[in-house]
């Protein structure tokens, strides 16, 4: 009890030297405080923007991507035929559309530079340790042809010729494409999810012919929720209308995985499969371990896509990894070294009243106690304004309404570049189906505080009032009585 009585004596009686000492730990706990909230929401920031680079809920997408270099080629022969078969003739054929003048419309639903397998593949990726949930699912594209057949010339090969899919021809044909994407209703994870939907409601549990189709495309095309929707020779009613967020997959309709494959004549061929890992820690070896089991296949993990994010969000993100650890040891560093010099500094002003200590009794071990209990209670004042200190500079950082830009780069999933070619989007083998939504969007930055990070800033100043308590402590333990008493304060 006199211990502790002497102990906030001591603190009161010197009372501007414990402030500052206490102010001192603070202004550094407070700094690693603004720079650790700063850095938990640009992680938030950034998280917003990765969560769903590769579609609601799930870690990895798995595909069997046809290199654009190869044509076809490195294919065997089986694969081959299922991909002509799957993306239909290379050349629309006028002579098989009719008599010159004969009003016409053909339909052709292709998969692209994905080769389809079966969906049975994906019990084998269930299967895999490491791999919690997945779905299967199907992108195509819907190639309508439509116009009057015109007259047949020598420029189009003797009435063999024909245009190729995507563009070039009379004007009196039309082509047009749309992407069409087949999900699991009955899956937590997929291409879509509820939560994504901005009007409307989701797929129904029964064999209702539905639709879900993209904000963008509902306005290129002027629907709206409770309007008819025709797929081949199918009609289908929009029910919801989804909005893709920025680096997720995109296509124009997503009707139920079961009804696409049937229309698109594909019945048990699936050519994604949506991956949901069981904690993050796995994701790398379920990767590995699926591609090994689905021969020749692709698995693109949300480290993959994140790779091509960009921004300002970014920019800051790696500015706090490189700089904000070395700017916190060095306040961490300054201020526990004020501490001790001002400790250091107390300890030596005190030399008559710790050698009076010692001379009626009192033991050394109980002189450095009393020196190091006084900078462990400053050290506790300081984590206490530290805490204030922090509070205050990361409620200024969220007050202050910071907007930063995160951007994902075009892609050219399907293949196609600046020469077009039998992958380009819109041609024989190129699918605009589950393109990644590419663009800009801004994401606001706070600084948010927790329990955790509060304690962490108290338990800094306490160990820095520890330190310097321990070094006050050592430079107390070494004066003599007798000599003490020489000095006067």
């Amino acid at each position: 009890m006199i211990y502790w009585q002497y102990l906030f004596a001591e603190l009161r009686r010197r009372k501007s030297r414990a402030v500052l000492t206490a102010l001192g730990l603070g202004v550094g706990v407070g700094l690693v405080v603004i720079v650790s909230a700063l850095s938990r929401g640009l992680d938030r920031a950034q998280a917003e923007v990765l969560e769903p680079l590769t579609g609601v809920g799930t870690d990895m997408t798995v595909t069997r991507p046809v290199n654009p270099g190869q044509n076809g080629q490195g294919l065997t022969s089986a694969e081959r035929e299922k991909l002509q078969k799957e993306n239909g003739p290379r050349r629309v054929g006028l002579q098989n559309l009719g008599d010159p003048g004969e009003k016409f419309t053909r339909v052709e639903f292709t998969t692209g530079a994905n080769l389809s397998f079966a969906a049975g593949q994906l019990n084998k990726v269930v299967a895999i340790d490491g791999v919690g949930k997945a779905a299967a699912g199907l992108s195509v594209s819907q190639v309508t042809v439509s116009g009057t057949v015109p007259e047949q010339t020598s420029s189009s090969g003797g009435g063999m010729g024909g245009l190729p899919p995507g563009g070039g021809g009379p004007e009196s044909i039309k082509f047009d494409s749309r992407s069409v994407t087949g999900v699991d209703q009955t899956s937590p994870i997929g291409p879509i999810q509820r939560d994504q939907l901005s009007d409307g409601i989701y797929f129904s549990a029964g064999t209702t012919k539905e639709a879900i189709v993209s904000a963008s495309y509902a306005k290129q095309k002027n629907l709206s929720v409770g309007e008819a929707l025709t797929l081949s020779d199918r009609n289908f009613k929009i029910v919801g209308i989804v909005s893709a967020p920025l680096g997720g997959s995109a296509s124009d309709i997503y009707i139920k995985l079961t009804q696409l494959q049937k229309i698109a004549d594909m019945q048990g061929r699936v050519n994604t499969i949506y991956v949901r890992a069981k904690n993050a820690a796995s994701v790398s070896a379920a990767a590995a371990e699926i591609e090994q089991t689905i021969p020749s296949s692709s698995v693109t993990t949300s480290q993959t896509l994140a790779d091509r994010v960009g921004g300002s969000v970014v920019d800051a993100r790696k500015l706090a990894d490189k700089l904000g650890s070395a700017l916190v040891i060095a306040a961490l560093a300054s201020s526990v070294l004020v501490a001790i010099l001002l400790t250091l500094s107390a300890v030596s002003k005190r030399t008559r009243e710790l050698g009076t200590l010692k001379a009626i009794g009192w033991s050394r071990g109980r002189v450095v106690r009393q020196v190091a209990g006084e900078s462990l209670a400053q050290g506790v004042l300081g984590g206490i304004a530290g805490v204030a200190i922090g509070a205050i500079g990361a409620f200024a950082v969220s007050a202050a309404g910071l907007e930063m830009k995160a951007s994902v780069a075009s892609s050219t999933a399907s293949g196609g570049g600046p020469g077009g070619g039998p992958f380009a989007p819109g041609g024989p083998l190129g699918s605009l189906a589950d393109a990644v939504v590419s663009g800009s969007r801004s994401v606001n930055v706070t600084a948010p505080l927790d329990l955790n990070l509060i304690l962490l800033a108290v338990g800094l100043a306490i160990c820095g009032g520890a330190l310097a308590g321990a070094a006050g402590g050592m430079r107390a333990a070494r004066l003599r009585p007798a000599e003490a008493l020489r000095h006067a304060e």
